[in-house]
């Protein structure tokens, strides 16, 4: 028995370690959260990406687009209402239809609120206080995940995502946008990184709250990791978990929307009605082709989305490492694209849930590049794996600078609207009473946070658009209570919706692209400019350079317009 003993202790000591016994073991032990080894010692530490995500964050809250006008007359201008009594009301919001919740605008109304009694009249402030809140949501939930990842996956991946999340132009400008797809897109990226961290009750409850407080049709993006923290973790107490929670938002939600549309109506079922269940009718809105997703994924994410069509195509040659977590984590992508594609009538925003995953799965991608080239059987690198890793920095730093490229070329040619309604505040001499005009330009209308108090009405006047336009919201009829009979779901004009007395107009916003035919504008006898901005003419700048900023090329390469802020003149200065 003793010899015995001796000659296994001999062998044991002649064997030198190998990657499949302590040195995996140990690695194993140190990747796994809650594991033997100090995981937090291992990992990236939280002060980091937190630091990095938040000067950036704060860079977008500051300087982002408005990109979408469902995010002003959907969300920014029931918010003003809420506060201020004045502001803008979309059909999807008369007690009729009630197809948007309050619970959403009431969450934002948190620190918008307490941000409107501190800086009273600039209302403009009030309007950044509340991206600067998204932008910390945002950063707060990019950070667990980049904490995760390094903790289950190595340094190396976590920086690589960290790089992406700081820099796409994507995350760059969802991550400050106020809209419920952007809010899905934090609960993704929370409920991700806790799925990584072993944290499944957690994961099925943030699931929960993106699905109700955010977007409801976000459900088939948390499917994969809702399934599967079901089943990892002990059943009750996951389910328990997200069950609680959903009915907590729903009951919430239901108030909510009781108090505010003066009904028993439930906004979350009458969107999903609308879109799912037969009456909708989107389409009415645009269609694109299939197409449409992947041109608007490569012009938000460059290179990185090409790889990210290619990460199913990697994980063979890296499954050990990404499968089966990883791959849970990144399906979404798959998921949400081809049920997207189908869809008739699409939209940039529709995708922001993914955004996050996009990052991920294009750096895992970049991460595994030797792996393509590795020899498992052989301990020394070849010349081509060694090639592999010089490349990862490369091509990083190449989709890196690509992205920048796009996110300069967007902030200098479509940021003049913001700017140029921000000039209204240094023109209270026109008067009290002053009536603003905007004919084509409403829908880069940047909301009523932006109008002085000066100005009492901001009216649309005739360009030629024939759908319907938002209304002031009607205090006489009930003002959130209310169901004017202008408002259709068919996108069909309503009476009343246009200015028809065009003299009455004090102030002037307008696009001059140069046409053949006058703009209003160029009446100098009636109209004197206060403020001139240039703004990128998207129709005669080429692709290449409107998209991307390239160096002393995209000033000349590209056409511009004006975006103009006019002011009627006095009879006596005519």
């Amino acid at each position: 028995m003793s010899l015995s003993s001796a000659r296994q202790r001999r062998a044991t000591a002649a064997s030198p370690p190998t990657d499949d016994g302590y040195a995996k073991d140990s690695k194993d032990r140190r990747r796994r959260p809650g594991g033997d080894g100090d995981g937090e010692d291992e990992g990236i530490k939280w002060f980091l990406p937190f630091l990095a995500l938040g000067l950036l964050r704060h860079m977008s809250a500051s300087s982002n687009l408005i990109h979408d006008c469902d995010e002003v007359f959907n969300y920014w201008e029931p918010l003003h209402f809420l506060l201020y009594g004045s502001g803008f009301q979309t059909w999807e919001y008369s007690s009729d239809f009630a197809l948007r919740s309050y619970l959403y605008l009431f969450f934002h109304a948190l620190v918008a609120g307490p941000a409107s009694l501190i800086f009273g009249e600039h209302k403009v402030r009030v309007f950044y206080s509340v991206r600067i809140f998204l932008g910390l949501i945002s950063t707060i939930t990019e950070t667990v995940l980049v904490v995760a990842l390094s903790r289950r996956y190595g340094k190396r991946l976590a920086c690589y995502v960290l790089a992406m999340l700081c820099l796409s132009s994507g995350c760059f400008f969802a991550s400050t946008s106020f809209l419920p797809s952007s809010f899905s897109m934090y609960a993704v990226t929370l409920s991700s990184a806790l799925f990584l961290l072993e944290k499944y009750a957690g994961a099925v409850s943030v699931a929960a709250a993106g699905v109700i407080l955010g977007w409801p049709f976000s459900i088939l993006v948390f499917l994969p990791v809702t399934v599967y923290s079901l089943i990892r973790g002990s059943f009750r107490r996951v389910f328990l978990s997200g069950f609680f929670t959903s009915l907590c938002f729903l009951v919430l939600s239901f108030v909510a929307d009781y108090y505010c549309y003066g009904r028993l109506t439930f906004s979350v079922f009458n969107l999903l009605k609308y879109n799912v269940l037969g009456g909708g009718e989107s389409h009415l809105y645009g269609t694109e082709g299939l197409s449409f997703y992947f041109r608007n994924g490569f012009n938000n994410f460059n290179f990185a989305f090409i790889l990210v069509l290619l990460f199913l195509g990697v994980v063979p040659f890296a499954r050990k490492k990404y499968a089966p977590d990883l791959l849970i984590v990144v399906s979404p992508v798959y998921i949400w694209l081809a049920f997207m594609s189908l869809q008739a009538h699409k939209e940039e925003r529709f995708l922001y849930p993914i955004y996050t995953l996009i990052c991920v799965a294009a750096a895992a991608v970049i991460d595994s590049l030797p792996d393509f080239f590795h020899d498992k059987y052989s301990s020394d690198q070849s010349i081509f794996e060694k090639i592999a890793k010089g490349l990862r920095p490369l091509i990083l730093g190449f989709i890196l600078c690509a992205s920048h490229s796009r996110t300069f070329s967007m902030l200098n040619g479509y940021g003049a609207p913001l700017q140029i309604y921000q000039h209204l505040e240094h023109h209270d001499d026109t008067g009290p009473g002053s009536i603003l005009c905007v004919g084509s330009e409403w829908h880069r209308y940047p909301s009523s946070f932006f109008i002085p108090s000066y100005i009492s009405e901001v009216r649309w006047i005739d360009d030629g658009f024939r759908g319907l336009l938002p209304f002031p919201f009607n205090e006489t009829l009930g003002g959130t209570t209310a169901a004017p009979s202008y408002f259709n779901n068919k996108n069909k004009a309503a009476e009343g919706q246009y200015l028809k007395d065009i003299g009455a107009c004090t102030l002037l916003v307008e696009l001059d692209l140069r046409r053949p035919y006058p703009s209003r504008g160029s009446d100098l006898s009636t109209w004197e400019a206060l403020a001139a901005l240039q703004f990128l003419d998207r129709e005669l700048s080429p692709a290449l350079y409107r998209s991307f900023f390239i160096p002393y090329r995209w000033q000349q390469n590209n056409v511009f317009g004006l975006y103009k802020l006019l002011r009627r003149l006095h009879p006596d200065h005519a």
